[in-house]
């Protein structure tokens, strides 16, 4: 009896310390779409005003409305630097940009000292088949010099189907960066027809206007698809609305979808794609963890007719926005609505990109909807359970607030999405519930991981910025006061924080040129040494201002209040584990540590410098 007492425990502690087996963990599916508000969805907009559709009218959205109904919403979700690529690889490192060193379109690689492994890679060590499909623009790479995947497969939508022919209009932009300003060059854009045909015509040019028979074909393109041009702003390249030249079956994202079913449909086997290449479907022995990326409703804004024909009658109001509101705009924030202006367009054509935004995510939502069914019942024929994480949006957009149609600002349209969780484990996840606690975009890869079963409490983890959701989604874990991220693109380095009743917003660093060896961290305390007004700080006040009209850091009632999150944004941003690199370089990094457990996500303000509401209302007239 004994020995048997000794060979049973034995095998306990044998099997205790064996890695998670892989039929215990769950096939994964990350769906992310690209400037996607999150008032597009009905679910959404029940659960934060009560009624069905957003602030400025119909929106449609039955299928991402089930998914809500079969796991969890989480209303208050902010992403980490609202731009594509800044955004995306903090998603998959699960670091806020001033951790990674990735303020903007550098491209990451993991040869330096302090980078640490993407979600992908985690979950490739924990056995997992992974793929990313679609949009991609994660911007990391393991060597400084490849193009080196940190997923198994690779399917991007611009490389792997524009360029072979799939799909509507392409185009090579009329505008280019160097050191985040926008600088003209020679541009073209090629239309995709039904019948294969493709017409290349020239939108832009370096150093000179189009001539007129250049611009003559350019105009009778865009009469024959509608197309509505971001004409009042510095780049007039970009499409805010018209109709896809391609049906719905063959539009990008529709290609994106087919060549996730195909990955599904052929497990364990090869197959062709749509564009003719060799490819493995999915290891049927494993489970699989697929990114998939839509590229809607990103401009250019070309929903197919038949879901642009549900939309074009609808009528629509128009955002609040007022030029006077431009008298409290900080120089950064000016620089942001010079670049994306369009409170100079007419109405109607403001009404145009309203119900052509919103008649893509509907055409997304016909897409996700599919996928989703897609990918459950491949869980079902594997007999694996499933996790489903949609990110609604690796970042917002304005369609009017603050008087631009874009991302790249600190306010709220640039930076809040929403996330919805569906997993066969109700117990984390029940079906139905809907959370308000704050949750950050750094929150998915401790979520995604936690759902394979990796032990998120091991010292490897340490680096990482966000909780799992299940821990947002728990009422018994107390919710975290605070989000914050930084990104430098448009207007130079800026950093912001954002709590239940104020949004704050501040310059972190005298330039714009992204970090050189040997300048990295240096003079790395002037955001909070220089003169206030230098700082370009932004303080709204939501219980007062919940649109973001009047920025009121620079008044006497709230200097103080403003000077008191430069110095918490400031020392969490700037002196907390702050990373800058010279990513030219293989290992050429500082990190800066002078207030070291600053990040406590709490705000605790001091209740004097609180402005009672009893006091002058400051909030802006109704004009």
């Amino acid at each position: 009896m004994n020995t048997l007492i000794k060979v049973m425990m034995l095998a306990f502690v044998l099997l205790a310390n064996l890695p998670v087996h892989a039929n215990t963990q769950p096939n994964i599916l990350w769906i992310i779409t690209d400037d996607h508000r999150p008032d597009s969805i009905q679910a959404y907009n029940r659960a934060t005003t009560g009624e069905s559709e957003s602030p400025l009218g119909y929106v449609s959205s039955p299928n991402i409305d089930k998914l809500a109904t079969q796991g969890v919403l989480f209303t208050q979700a902010f992403n980490q630097a609202p731009a594509c690529g800044t955004s995306r690889t903090s998603m998959h490192l699960g670091q806020y940009p001033f951790r990674s060193g990735k303020y903007a379109w550098e491209h990451v690689h993991q040869e330096a000292d302090f980078s640490q492994l993407a979600v992908s890679q985690h979950l490739k060590n924990a056995g997992y088949g992974t793929a990313i499909i679609g949009k991609t623009h994660h911007s990391i790479r393991e060597k400084m010099d490849s193009r080196s995947t940190i997923f198994d497969l690779e399917i991007e939508f611009n490389r792997d189907f524009y360029r072979n022919g799939l799909g509507g209009l392409y185009s090579t932009g009329a505008y280019g960066l160097i050191d985040g300003v926008l600088f003209r060059r020679d541009g073209t854009e090629t239309v995709i027809y039904p019948d294969g045909r493709k017409h290349t015509y020239t939108i832009s040019k370096a150093d000179r206007l189009l001539n007129a028979k250049e611009l003559k074909i350019k105009q009778d393109v865009e009469e024959e698809f509608d197309i509505l041009r971001a004409y009042t702003r510095i780049n007039k390249g970009l499409i805010l609305g018209g109709v896809n030249p391609q049906p719905a079956d063959k539009t990008v994202d529709a290609y994106i979808l087919k060549a996730f079913q195909n990955y599904l449909k052929n497990a364990g086997n090869s197959y062709t794609s749509s564009w003719g290449k060799k490819l493995k479907g999915a290891d049927s022995d494993k489970p699989v963890f697929v990114n998939l990326g839509f590229h809607l409703p990103h401009t250019p804004v070309l929903p197919p007719k038949k879901f642009r024909e549900q939309f074009k009658n609808r009528k629509y109001k128009l955002p609040e926005f007022d030029t006077d509101e431009l008298a409290t705009f900080t120089p950064q924030q000016m620089q942001i609505y010079n670049e994306s202006k369009t409170d100079m367009l007419k109405e109607h054509e403001k009404l145009q990109a309203i119900q052509d935004y919103y008649a893509f995510t509907a055409f997304g939502d016909d897409l996700i909807g599919k996928a989703v069914e897609e990918f459950k019942e491949y869980s079902k024929a594997q007999n694996r359970d499933y996790l489903i994480v949609f990110t609604v949006g690796d970042h917002g957009w304005h369609l009017g607030e603050q008087g631009i149609m874009a991302k790249f600002g600190s306010w709220r349209q640039s930076l809040n999405g929403a996330v919805i969780v569906v997993s066969s484990d109700k117990d984390k996840y029940p079906a139905g519930k809907v959370v308000d606690k704050m949750a950050e975009y750094v929150d998915f890869v401790p979520t995604l991981l936690d759902a394979a079963g990796i032990d998120l409490t091991q010292q490897t983890y340490d680096y990482l910025d966000g909780q799992s959701l299940a821990q947002v989604a728990d009422d018994n874990v107390p919710g975290r006061d605070y989000i914050v991220g930084e990104m430098n693109l448009v207007a130079g380095h800026r950093a912001f924080l954002r709590t239940k009743d104020f949004a704050f917003s501040m310059r972190t660093r005298d330039r714009r040129t992204v970090a050189t060896a040997p300048l990295l961290n240096d003079d790395i305390r002037w955001a909070l040494t220089a003169a206030p007004i230098k700082v370009d700080m932004a303080l709204y006040d939501l219980r007062k201002d919940p649109l973001e009209r009047n920025n009121v850091a620079y008044t006497v009632e709230y200097l103080e209040l403003a000077n008191w999150f430069r110095n918490k944004l400031g020392n969490i941003a700037l002196g907390d584990g702050r990373v800058e690199m010279d990513w030219s370089t293989k290992n050429s990094y500082n990190i800066s540590n002078f207030a070291e457990g600053a990040d406590d996500k709490k705000i605790n303000i001091p209740k004097h410098l609180i402005p009672n509401q009893a006091l002058k209302d400051l909030q802006r007239p109704n004009w």
